[in-house]
């Protein structure tokens, strides 16, 4: 008995100091984004013609709006937007279509292929839409991404400065939808936003996503195509290693995009965050686990459960405390607006219920097809 009060003893201090460190990261997290937003002025654009690539997949809410987004930028050149569906049926082929109807000026085109050049049919979609890209400079964008009039200013004069190779945004949370899509929302922009910029202050990480990717077509094909990732699941991180592997920088411009969350279910809603979880785990297995000081009231909580008392209890005041301002000034720096703030410590539990759950299994949903991860991002046979 005594060796077992010793263990819970120890185990309380141990989780307890990991909370401590969790509550310094928090701050730190917040003097890092206030740094980021004031790196200085937007770099000068040379416009230049440009082909964006925006792969479709199912209905999405919002799409419509969205794609006409797009079509409204404030862009000094030549723009072509190329939608790409692999399936005839797919629902998506109307909201492209109305599109196109109520932009006549604009240069959207439609191809619909069910070509599959690997597991990943996201990149099998890029490689079938790539053979219509009009122009030497691509900008790849996820679906689900909101973007304003000046986005794409934006991210071209930061892929024309010297030594870059592409570019990739952040992005924020945009919940359509109820109580699952509000959580889903808040975990972008409470943990995954601020995470991302101490990886970005730090050197900690390299970030490639999906939200956008821009680069011209010869930086591409010096990379191998699209074809080289199209069994990868985490395909636009891969993306961006094998373009720093070319000596290149990937560079982050100091604005967020918004991305849309429309989970209507819990299954749904925790079933894409261990995916993503998983991944991460296995693109940077000794990363993933020093991320554990990324949930400090979590582990504060469970010090308290294991003896801790009420020094641990007072952790996790603090720790619950410093995630809100951290929401708070996430919201006022990204526009990533955070709901309401009562649901920010069910949102706490549940990020650290997922990278609990992140640990056990490899198996990954994707598009309702199941995967395992193995070879580091190669995705195994579906099951």
């Amino acid at each position: 008995m005594l060796i077992a009060a010793d263990l819970l003893r120890w185990s309380a201090d141990v989780l307890l100091a990991g909370a401590t460190l969790g509550c310094a990261y928090l701050l730190v997290a917040g003097i890092m984004a206030l740094r980021f937003r004031a790196r200085g002025d937007d770099p000068d654009t040379l416009p230049v013609p440009v082909t964006m690539l925006v792969p479709l997949c199912g209905h999405e809410p919002g799409l419509e709006q969205r794609l006409t987004a797009l079509c409204d930028q404030r862009y000094g050149a030549p723009l072509q937007i190329v939608c790409g569906i692999s399936s005839p049926q797919d629902p998506a082929i109307a909201a492209v279509e109305r599109v196109i109807a109520a932009r006549p000026n604009a240069a959207i085109d439609l191809h619909v292929d069910p070509m599959v050049h690997g597991h990943n049919l996201k990149v099998s979609n890029l490689i079938n839409m790539a053979e219509h890209a009009r122009h030497e400079t691509l900008v790849l964008i996820d679906s689900d991404i909101e973007v304003g009039p000046g986005y794409l200013n934006g991210v071209i004069g930061e892929l024309q400065q010297p030594g870059v190779g592409a570019v990739t945004c952040l992005y924020r949370g945009v919940a359509v939808g109820g109580l699952w899509a509000r959580l889903a929302a808040m975990g972008i922009n409470t943990h995954f936003l601020p995470n991302v910029i101490v990886a970005l202050a730090t050197g900690l990480g390299e970030p490639c996503f999906g939200a956008t990717i821009a680069l011209s077509h010869d930086t591409l094909r010096r990379i191998g195509g699209f074809h080289a990732f199209a069994d990868h699941l985490w395909d636009d991180y891969a993306i961006g290693q094998a373009v720093r592997a070319l000596g290149l920088k990937v560079a982050v411009p100091g604005f967020a995009l918004g991305h849309v969350c429309c989970d209507n279910s819990a299954h749904q809603m925790l079933g894409a965050q261990i995916r993503i979880a998983r991944t991460i785990k296995s693109i940077d297995p000794a990363g993933h686990l020093g991320a554990v000081i990324s949930h400090p009231m979590p582990l504060a909580l469970i010090a308290a459960l294991l003896g801790g008392g009420g020094q641990a209890l007072a952790v996790a005041a603090i720790a619950l405390t410093l995630r809100l301002a951290l929401c708070w000034q996430m919201e006022r720096e990204f526009a990533a607006r955070a709901g309401s703030y009562l649901l920010v410590p069910v949102r706490d539990l549940l990020s650290f219920a997922v990278y609990v759950a992140s640990f056990f299994g490899a198996t990954v949903k994707w598009r309702g097809n199941s995967y395992r991860v193995v070879d580091d991002t190669l995705l195994a046979d579906p099951h």
